[in-house]
C-alpha cells in the first residue's frame, strides 16, 4: 500500500522560502501523479500543484510563480519549492497521490500526514 510522507514545513517569515518533501514508500509505478494541497483553519482543502511521472506539471493561480513542484523517482519523492511567502500562505500542506493530471481532491488518494507551514513575522 502506498504511503506518503510530508516533511519540510516550519515557521518562515514573509518573503522567505521553504522547500517540501513528499516521500513515497512504493515506486513511482504505484502511482501516476503527486499532487500538493493546503488547509488552513477554517478553509476548504486547496489544490496547489500536482506533477506527473512522465514530468507534465499543473499549478493553482494562487500560486503559480512562486511554487515550483518537482520530483526525484530515483528518490520516490516530489518536491514543493516555495519562494515570495506570504501569510495567507500558512496552512497545513499535504501531498496525495492520483492517476490524473489535476487539482480536485477527490481524485487523489492516500494522504500524508500534512506538515505545517507557518508565515509570520
Amino acid at each position: 500500500q502506498l504511503q506518503l510522507v510530508e516533511s519540510g514545513g516550519g515557521l518562515v517569515q514573509p518573503g522567505g522560502s521553504l522547500r517540501l518533501s513528499c516521500a513515497a514508500s512504493g515506486s513511482s509505478s504505484d502511482y501516476g501523479v503527486i499532487g500538493w494541497f493546503r488547509q488552513a483553519p477554517g478553509k476548504e482543502r486547496e489544490g496547489l500543484s500536482c506533477i506527473s511521472s512522465s514530468g507534465s506539471t499543473l499549478y493553482a493561480a494562487s500560486v503559480k510563480g512562486r511554487f515550483t513542484i518537482s520530483r526525484d523517482n530515483a528518490k520516490n519523492t516530489v518536491y514543493l519549492q516555495m519562494d515570495s511567502l506570504k501569510p495567507e500562505d500558512t496552512a497545513v500542506f499535504y501531498c496525495a497521490a492520483s492517476f490524473r493530471l489535476g487539482l480536485h481532491s477527490a481524485d487523489f488518494y492516500s494522504w500524508g500526514q500534512g506538515t505545517q507551514v507557518t508565515v509570520s513575522s
